[in-house]
């Protein structure tokens, strides 16, 4: 184990994950540690970072085969540059600003018309007068559709 090297509590408690759940990682090919000649995992700095993206990337959503495709990208046998994370990063981008998109308009119509055609709302005889946005079709149109109909 060099100097720079990390067991895996270390780890955990670095990046909030439980042991377990970097373990987890570990059998999906997430994450691939050294072994000790004690057979104990030991992770390189850089691991905290990927651990990390795999951790905030789960919160927004996206599946471990998503998050798996994007690492795969990353470099094997070295530790990833800021221009290889650049690189990952233009994965999710724009699935990112599609989602900022998505949940702006739903913050800013949540107390208004989302364009369910519900008519539940006191105010939807405002914002959707004789239930125009159910002729346009189902679902939350106004949330997650980029068109502004009403």
């Amino acid at each position: 184990m060099t100097k720079s090297s990390l067991q895996i509590g270390d780890v955990a408690a670095r990046t909030g994950l439980s042991v377990s759940a970097i373990r987890f990682y570990e059998e999906r090919g997430l994450v691939h540690p050294d072994r000790s000649m004690g057979g104990r995992r030991v992770f390189e700095r850089a691991d905290i970072r990927r651990l990390s993206f795999i951790r905030i990337t789960q919160e927004l959503g996206f599946s471990i085969s998503q998050i798996a495709a994007a690492l795969d990208g990353l470099p094997q046998g070295r530790t990833p540059t800021k221009a290889d994370w650049a690189k990952l990063s233009t994965i999710f981008r724009a699935d990112l600003d599609r989602r900022i998109e998505v949940m702006t308009r739903l913050r800013d119509r949540l107390d208004g018309c989302i364009g369910c055609g519900c008519l539940s709302l006191e105010a939807c005889h405002l914002y959707n007068p004789e239930d125009r946005e159910g002729a346009a079709g189902t679902g939350a149109r106004l949330v997650l559709s980029r068109s502004e109909t009403s």
